[in-house]
Formats: C-alpha cells, structure tokens, sequence
C-alpha cells in the first residue's frame, strides 16, 4: 500500500550572526546552511497495519508524513500511496488519507466545529447520509457534544485534538497519519483514541502511521515499530522482538529500551 524508497529530503536554511550590522550584511549577501532530515529512507507498509514510527524531537518523522501527505517534495527517492505519488497527485490522494498533526490545526480558529466539519465534508465531497452516520460515531466516541457547537479558540487543547482527530475521519480515509495526536489528552481521552483507532483498523482495515512520544500509544496499538535517528531508520521490525532484544532486566520501560537503541548508533 505504502512504498517508501531511497528517499531524503534537504532543507536550505538561511543563517545569520546576532546583531544589527549582520542583519544588514545578510541583505546582501546571504549564507545558507543544509540539513539533511531524512538520509535514504525506505520502508513498506502493507494495507490494515498499524506502525509506530518513533524517534527524537528533529529525528525526520513530522517530514516523513509531510511527504506522504503530499505536503513535501523529497530531494530525491520515490514514493506511491495506494500506488499515486502524493505530490503529483495531490487531489486524488488526499481522498484516501486522514492527517493529524499535534501541533497544527486544520479547523477555522474563530467559528464553532460543527461549521468546520461541514466545509470539511463539502471539500471532500462526502455523501450526506455517510457524513451524518460518521459525525454521530465520532461525536458520541470522542464525547464531542459538549463543545461541538463552540468556537475552536474557547477550546482546551485536548478538547481541540478530539476535534482535530475527528476532523480527519470524517471522509471515510483508507490510511491514517497520526502526528502527535494524543498530545494534549487527558487518559479518559487518550483511552477513547486507542480503541477507536483499533475499531476503525479491525472493522474497515484502515492502515495507521503513528508518530509519537507516549510509549502507551505504541504499546497498546502497535505491532511493528520504526525508530528513526538523524534522519535515518536504525530499527524496522516487531515491538516484541526490540523489548526483547534489548530488555536486560525484567519489567524494563520502554523508553529505557528505546533509548539503548539511540545510544548504539551514537544518537
């Protein structure tokens, strides 16, 4: 469903000294840095499963799923989604894909969530008897309600990611980029957004990329993890067998395992 292949993605970034005479120098002759974010990347994921994608704040993983959601062009390497280049194919592939990232909205700041919701289904052209049967599951799962009907702004952030994840399901997608979507939650939530994840992943085969830093959210839904350092994979394979690989004592955390791993290749 997904092919990943040899990508990597450069950025140009413009620097710059502090002060006032290096701000005028800059105007006429700038200097730029390049950062690598992802080094010959690859990966497969086949249709109805669920990976967590991990790794550091600056890792790669937010420009992993830009790319797959088409929102980036890589500097080289190729890539298909349900067998369309996302950047090439832009509106027939967002047809397909729900995105959710922690720290962006994709609701209108100043106007109550059910009016988002609606532009949301004309934008996606979704049928008006499966938007209805959609919204009421959504709204009676993430307890929505209560402030379906309020302005974003007056929202608290974990109301907002209820909001933000129900946003993204609400066209039905086949795949689902999940970038930090439980920040913010209070547990009562997060325990909400775990099972309707694996009700939707069970009943209609959705496939899920999970990026995250709550070792709950990979433990409870995922099988097969991907930890990726300065722009590169270092582990592809069963979260069973990376507890057990490196888990030297019994009851090990996670996160302790996690990070023996970064520290083998000098993250």
């Amino acid at each position: 469903m997904i092919q990943f292949q040899d990508i990597s993605k450069t950025f140009k970034v413009a620097k710059r000294s502090p002060g006032i005479r290096a701000a005028f120098k800059s105007v006429v002759k700038r200097e730029y840095t390049y950062i690598e974010a992802l080094k010959d990347v690859s990966f497969t994921i086949e249709r109805g499963e669920i990976i967590g994608y991990i790794g550091p704040n600056g890792a790669g993983k937010s420009t992993t799923i830009k790319i797959l959601s088409g929102i980036l062009v890589p500097t080289k390497g190729n890539c298909t989604v349900m067998r369309k280049v996302p950047w090439k194919n832009r509106i027939e592939h967002v047809k397909n894909i729900g995105v959710v990232f922690g720290q962006r909205s994709q609701l209108m700041w100043d106007i109550p969530v059910i009016d988002s919701f609606e532009l949301l289904r004309d934008i996606y052209r979704v049928p008006e008897a499966q938007y209805k049967m959609n919204l009421d599951e959504i709204v009676e799962i993430f307890g929505l309600a209560e402030f379906i009907n309020m302005p974003v702004r007056q929202l608290s952030l974990g109301q907002r990611m209820r909001c933000e994840i129900a946003a993204s399901l609400l066209h039905s997608p086949q795949i689902l980029f999940l970038d930090e979507p439980t920040i913010g939650l209070d547990a009562v939530s997060k325990v909400a957004v775990r099972n309707f994840i694996k009700r939707i992943n069970t009943e209609n085969d959705v496939t899920v990329l999970l990026t995250t830093h709550d070792m709950g959210d990979i433990e409870t839904l995922t099988d097969r993890v991907m930890l990726i350092g300065k722009g590169q994979i270092l582990y592809n394979g069963s979260f069973n067998q990376l507890k057990s690989r490196y888990n030297t004592a019994e009851s090990r955390p996670i996160e302790e395992i996690i990070a023996d791993v970064y520290e083998d290749y000098s993250i």
